[in-house]
């Protein structure tokens, strides 16, 4: 198999969150040369899953990659480059795709003695829309693991290198939108309306200033307004609605529910003070991922008898993962792959992900699923 190949031609399909439904038709189609024991797709809208082994005898393992790409023009000349404009894999998902079909093409060659062995490629990860839609398919009960592992390629680290914590991995995180409404007026005669505009400047500051009076020191939580607008561009007219958006970090599920409590309150006293109507909503919720000590030390061990080197980060990381959902339903696993110190940012429009890095992901994650399948 051409793994290179393979990627590019995944990357060239690239398809937003919600909609890789030519993606999941190309990764079906490969899955089948390999003749799994089992192929679901449509699960949780365009997710497909690959079953080696037998359940009924043994444990069962879940690994996951992710089928959709960003809203991201690219800004590099690449002969593989997204055939839709301002879509594109700069979070190497596409890598993460063709990780796990190399693992599918190691399982048709040595499938599982004991055990199964599920290979899922999920929608809709970067809405932290997927995995939900996922586990409440009622298709997913039939392959619902006993374990679950993921994977992430990190720019900034050593190309290979494992980077994998016990407890909180990745941070939760959740969308705000605060949409306000009053009435709009002749702007010389403003009072005659209502303007949002002073309920906005408000909100703002109290979201910004939010974590410092409602967490405590050691919660780390995080308010960042992401974006606010007052009305129209029209110089003759006194605004009559308002937005704010912001997105809200912490690393407990607790803290975040809390926070992100207060603030609607905050906005709903903030409203009512200014005689405004208000709808406040939350979107692309992700629950914090929170690894599984035990099988934290069987990733490890999978990684050092492969010869890679393994960091253990004090800190967690500040980014999201829906992965959070899978890991809060059975023990599981997100870890880091190093993708290079010096390589583009995730998201960043020079992003590609390393060829490079292929053999590692498909080793590591293949030797992994294998020691769980022996406890």
């Amino acid at each position: 198999m051409d793994w290179q190949q393979i990627r590019h031609r995944l990357h060239n399909a690239a398809e937003l969150s919600g909609r890789e439904e030519n993606t999941s038709r190309i990764v079906r189609s490969l899955l089948e040369t390999f003749d799994p024991d089992q192929l679901l797709h449509g699960i949780g809208g365009h997710g497909l899953a690959a079953v080696f082994g037998d359940s009924a005898h043994g444990p069962r393992v879940l690994l996951r990659s992710e089928l959709d790409a960003l809203p991201i023009d690219e800004s590099i000349d690449l002969p593989h480059k997204s055939a839709t404009a301002n879509v594109s894999h700069k979070c190497g998902h596409d890598g993460h795709m063709t990780m796990l079909a190399g693992v599918a093409h190691q399982l048709s060659q040595d499938r599982p003695k004991r055990g199964s062995v599920v290979l899922l490629f999920q929608p809709a990860e970067e809405t932290g829309e997927g995995a939900e839609r996922v586990l409440a398919d009622p298709a997913f009960e039939t392959i619902r693991p006993d374990f679950a592992i993921a994977l992430h390629n990190l720019p900034g680290y050593p190309l290979g290198h494992v980077l994998l914590r016990s407890g909180v991995f990745a941070a939760a995180s959740s969308g705000l939108i605060a949409e306000l409404k009053g009435a709009t007026s002749h702007a010389a005669e403003p009072h005659r309306g209502r303007s949002p505009a002073l309920a906005v400047a408000e909100l703002i500051q109290a979201i910004s200033a939010a974590p410092q009076y409602f967490t405590a020191l050691h919660e780390s939580a995080q308010a960042t307004v992401i974006h606010a607008r007052v009305g129209q561009v029209a110089f003759g007219t006194s605004p009559g609605e308002g937005t704010v958006m912001a997105t809200l970090r912490s690393y407990s599920d607790a803290t975040m529910r809390s926070l992100r409590t207060r603030i609607m309150s905050l906005a709903r006293d903030i409203a009512a003070a200014h005689q405004l109507e208000i709808a406040i909503r939350t979107t692309e919720v992700f629950p914090v991922t929170e690894n599984d000590p035990d099988v934290a030390e069987i990733v490890q061990t999978a990684a050092e008898q492969l010869g890679l080197t393994v960091h253990r980060p004090e800190v967690p990381f500040a980014w999201s993962e829906d992965f959070g959902n899978f890991a809060a339903a059975c023990p599981g696993v997100l870890f880091g792959l190093g993708a290079g110190e010096n390589h583009p940012a995730l998201h960043n429009p020079d992003y590609d992900f390393p060829d490079e890095l292929l053999p590692a992901g498909v080793n590591i994650l293949s030797a992994a699923a294998k020691k769980l399948l022996q406890r």
